[in-house]
Parts: C-alpha cells; sequence; structure tokens
C-alpha cells in the first residue's frame, strides 16, 4: 500500500497530487490518502509502509508526525529533506558542502554585515527564509531598502529566464526554461514555462543538487551565467508544469518500485 499525502495548495485546476494517484491506479498499484491529522505516530501498527509526501504544511504537527514515522516506514520526500529545501539557509549550505555552484549568499543579522554584502555587489536580491511560489523576493540596490533583518541575500545576476530540472531518482528527467519581464520567473509570478533539452552542464549540476540534499525527487532551479550553471534553489515540493516529461507516471513508477523493493 502507497499512503499518500496530499499537497495542501493544490486545486481542481492544478492537482499534483490527483495526477499521480490516477498513473498509480492505472498501473493496478494500492494506495490511499494519508491524513496526518488523524495517524498517531506512536502507535507501532504503522510500520513497514510507504507513505508518499506530496506537500507538506509549515504545521509542526505534520512535521513531527512525519519524523516519527520516517523511523519505520519509507517517507518520500524525507521530512529532513522537505525542511531543507524549505529553509533556503540549509539548502545553500548543503550545496557549499557539496561543492555545488550556487550564487554568493550571506545570512546575517547585524545591519552592518548586510550594508556591506549590499555595497560589495551593489545589487542584491533578498528573498524570505521560507518562502514559496516566489513571494516576497526584491531587489535591493541602496542600504534603505533593506528592510528589518535578518536578511537572507544573494548575488543579483541579471537575467530574463530560470531554468527548473526535475531529478527523480538521482536522474534529472525533465526541465522547462521560465521566461518572464519580472525579477522572478516562477510561473505562479506570470513566468511562462516551456519544455528545454537537458544539456549534460544542466544534468550534472541538477543531480549533484539533489545529492547534496538527499532527497528523493525534486525541482532543481537554476541560472545561466558567464561561468555555467548555478543553483538558485532546490525545491522539495516541485509542480512540474509545462514539462515534456510524463511526471506523474515517472513518478508513480518510482513509488512503485519503492515500495516493492521494500517488499523484497
Amino acid at each position: 500500500m502507497i499512503h499518500i499525502v496530499p499537497k495542501p495548495t493544490d486545486t481542481p485546476d492544478d492537482d499534483s497530487t490527483g495526477a499521480v494517484i490516477r498513473e498509480l491506479e492505472r498501473a493496478g498499484a494500492r494506495c490511499r490518502v494519508l491524513d496526518l491529522g488523524a495517524v498517531d505516530p506512536l502507535d507501532s501498527e504503522f510500520e513497514n509502509e510507504l507513505v508518499w509526501v506530496c506537500g507538506i504544511r509549515q504545521d509542526g504537527h505534520q512535521f513531527e508526525t512525519l519524523k516519527v514515522l520516517s523511523l519505520h516506514n519509507r517517507v518520500i520526500n524525507t521530512p529532513e529533506s522537505i525542511v531543507a529545501c524549505a529553509s533556503k539557509v540549509v539548502t545553500t549550505a548543503l550545496l557549499k558542502k557539496s561543492g555545488v555552484r550556487t550564487p554568493e549568499t550571506a545570512y546575517v543579522r547585524a545591519e552592518a554585515q548586510a550594508r556591506d554584502f549590499l555595497l560589495r555587489h551593489g545589487e542584491v536580491v533578498y528573498k524570505p527564509l521560507y518562502g514559496y511560489d516566489g513571494n516576497g523576493i526584491r531587489l535591493v540596490t541602496k542600504p534603505d531598502e533593506l528592510g528589518p533583518g535578518p536578511w537572507y541575500l544573494q548575488e543579483y545576476i541579471p537575467n530574463d529566464r530560470d531554468y527548473r530540472v526535475f531529478v527523480l531518482g538521482g536522474e534529472a528527467v525533465g526541465a522547462i526554461c521560465r521566461v518572464s519581464d519580472s525579477l522572478t520567473h516562477n510561473i505562479h509570478q506570470g513566468g511562462i514555462g516551456t519544455p528545454v533539452t537537458i544539456d549534460e552542464e544542466m544534468r550534472t549540476i541538477a543531480e549533484a543538487a539533489a545529492a547534496a540534499i538527499g532527497i528523493d525527487y525534486c525541482g532543481v532551479d537554476l541560472l545561466l551565467d558567464r561561468e555555467g550553471y548555478t543553483v538558485l534553489e532546490v525545491n522539495g515540493t516541485p509542480n512540474w508544469h509545462c514539462m515534456a516529461a510524463p511526471i506523474p507516471r515517472l513518478l508513480a513508477e518510482y513509488l512503485i518500485r519503492e515500495e516493492r523493493r521494500m517488499r523484497a
């Protein structure tokens, strides 16, 4: 049985969970939606199961429940990897630890450090630490635009597009280019996504980013600068808008394989 924690942001017109459930059912896999609010993770009867987390609220109860369930069950993605992706600081730290290219970044509470970082780069991008869908991201050009700290700041890399690569089981399986005339190219912010072929440099850095996080599947967001691709973020509960690759089917097949591996 594959137990499914649905993405809380799903809508009838954008139903990531439902798309994968339909593929699981088409393949004859047994699955059911799991309400984390109705689960006692300390109940020893819930063991040796596969739990797929399509999404999670920023909710202490859900996280603690999943963390305990992961002690005796196979949870995809693991709570730790989802939380690592949710925190831009942790994501950056893991990328740097593994030597994966990412823009120069500072996370500081002291205003003098934030000002120094800004003055050194001239322009920086401020990002909310736990933001999503491109919300709250803004370009900062003067110290009085910093706002209240602490600050997560990245060097600004001029661009009119970014790339999202979907990595599944350590392999890059699909990618899109997102184009817009705004600072962020997220589709929720008006970006237009177009499928692209995954080139070898894109594949290498996206797969390295997923390995650095230690995650089953993710969306790796890239920018192209003068030196090549650099990783902006790793999304642990990604959508797969506009991708030519059949991501729901590939993800369903991966879940089925992982559940069979557990039973072998």
